[in-house]
């Protein structure tokens, strides 16, 4: 039984914030942020925007290109690290405004890596027979929990949606050779948010005064472990199906710092036109950032059929993680 992509979709806020935009809010500069991170501006969302407004939009979208009715779906994994609540799930909330009455729906949390996480568990669902089709979408607000103050990593992130619809299926076109993930915990405070878990409350004054309830990262540590992180989870899909990095059509890593992204393509030898990125765009949208660039790729027409197609993330906890595609 193969797992097919009969959909991709995608969701993003209209406001546009420009590094000319923060240029105006924080000490910067549009030449100090381009040169080290590749972005040129992000999107925002606004009041009354939420992780599950654009999650349903991207899903709506990905069920339309499949032709699938909400109602047929078994399942629902919906990955964030900013959902509208601490509970209940918000893929409960995407289930009921897409009325996917028949889903089981939860979310799950591996950070700029939860994609291919809930690629890598929807692929299992499928494979074993307990579901035929599944929505999986990445989706994050990440400007909420975002330190505006703080210049190393304000600049870094955006919001937005992306989703693909998995189907079981007898065809090959379109279909996941194979997902592989990864992590090591003993690096999670090189990046996280401190604060509005057990361990300090969002209601303890302490958690308030010092900030804790922003985005904390050793940037300079993050990349070399990303890196290698990513390296090493793009290995194991091209050595799990025989594939050497020439056979790969088009790498779409996770869109966090295009210095991430060149040095994980150069050590793979994948040259440019192999190669998607719209993280000047978008910004790092974390669990969302690759099945936005797919979607855009697969619209753009960048997808040939018969193209072996590699995706790569890594996020905080440490996470990361592969997925091979044969379109």
């Amino acid at each position: 039984m193969n797992v097919k992509i009969s959909g991709t979709g995608s969701s993003l806020p209209h406001k546009i914030l420009t590094n000319a935009d923060l240029e105006q809010m924080i000490d910067t500069s549009d030449e100090w942020i381009r040169t080290r991170t590749g972005i040129t501006e992000r999107r925002i969302a606004a009041p009354g925007e939420y992780t599950s407004t654009f999650a349903a939009e991207a899903a709506r979208n990905a069920l339309a290109m499949a032709g699938v009715h909400p109602e047929e779906l078994d399942l629902i994994i919906l990955s964030t690290v900013t959902p509208d609540f601490p509970f209940p799930s918000t893929a409960c909330i995407v289930q009921d405004i897409l009325g996917a009455v028949n889903a089981t729906a939860f979310d799950l949390s591996a950070a700029c890596s939860g994609f291919i996480y809930g690629l890598s568990v929807a692929e299992k669902y499928i494979r074993s027979g307990a579901a035929k089709k599944i929505l999986v979408i990445g989706s994050e607000t990440l400007s909420r929990i975002v330190d505006w103050q703080d210049r190393n990593t304000c600049v870094l992130f955006g919001d937005g949606a992306g989703a693909v619809v998995l189907e079981a299926s007898s065809e090959s076109d379109h279909s996941l050779l194979s997902t592989h993930t990864f992590s090591n915990g003993a690096h999670w405070n090189l990046l996280y948010q401190p604060g509005s878990g057990s361990r300090n409350p969002a209601s303890a004054s302490r958690t308030i005064d010092e900030r804790l309830i922003y985005i904390t990262m050793e940037g300079n540590e993050v990349f070399k472990h990303a890196v290698r992180g990513m390296e090493e989870a793009a290995i194991k899909a091209l050595d799990s199906n025989g594939l050497a990095p020439a056979d790969i059509s088009l790498l779409i890593p996770h869109q966090a710092n295009q210095r991430i992204i060149s040095a994980t393509a150069k050590r793979l030898e994948i040259d440019p036109p192999r190669l998607f990125t719209n993280l000047h765009r978008y910004g790092n949208t974390s669990s969302a950032s690759i099945p936005i660039a797919l979607d855009e790729a697969n619209r753009q027409g960048l997808l040939k059929p018969d193209g072996k197609i590699l995706l790569v993330a890594f996020g905080g906890g440490f996470t990361y993680g592969s997925a091979l595609v044969n379109w």
